[in-house]
């Protein structure tokens, strides 16, 4: 083995040590970020600790008598979802369902939602909305 190919064993060597050392400190935060900050935004945060979800008590479908399908702009990674889906779960009578891969809010509720406050709510939790369907 020469000089060089020293060095470059060292250099590699250092680029894997770093490598796991990020790995290791992303899963110890709690990291759920996407890896996709760059186009989000940061909103994740790559070392973010994941937010708890909200656990709705009543998840008895034949209580919400009333639903609609938003679409939700702006989501990347299973935090945003869950901030979404907890902004609308707070709510009084809401229970509500987000997909990352169809990018939607199915939204139950007991009582009738004007659909432009729950965009409004969705917009101040950093996500834009647009109704998708009544059902």
């Amino acid at each position: 083995m020469n000089g060089i190919d020293v060095i470059l064993l060292i250099i590699i060597g250092a680029v894997l040590v770093r490598a796991f050392a990020v790995c290791v400190r992303s899963h110890k935060k709690g990291g759920g970020c996407c890896g996709n900050c760059s186009e989000c935004g940061g909103c994740c945060g790559e070392f973010e600790k994941s937010e708890k979800r909200i656990a709705v008590k009543d998840r008895n479908k034949s209580h919400y008598p009333y639903s609609v399908v938003l679409i939700i702009g702006g989501m990347t990674c299973e935090n945003c979802t869950r901030r979404v889906e907890n902004t609308l779960n707070s709510l009084d009578g809401v229970w509500a369902k987000v997909d990352l891969s169809s990018g939607t809010a199915k939204i139950y509720s007991k009582t009738e939602r004007d659909t432009k406050e729950l965009c409004s709510i969705i917009a101040k939790a950093g996500y834009n909305a647009e109704l998708k369907n009544r059902e």
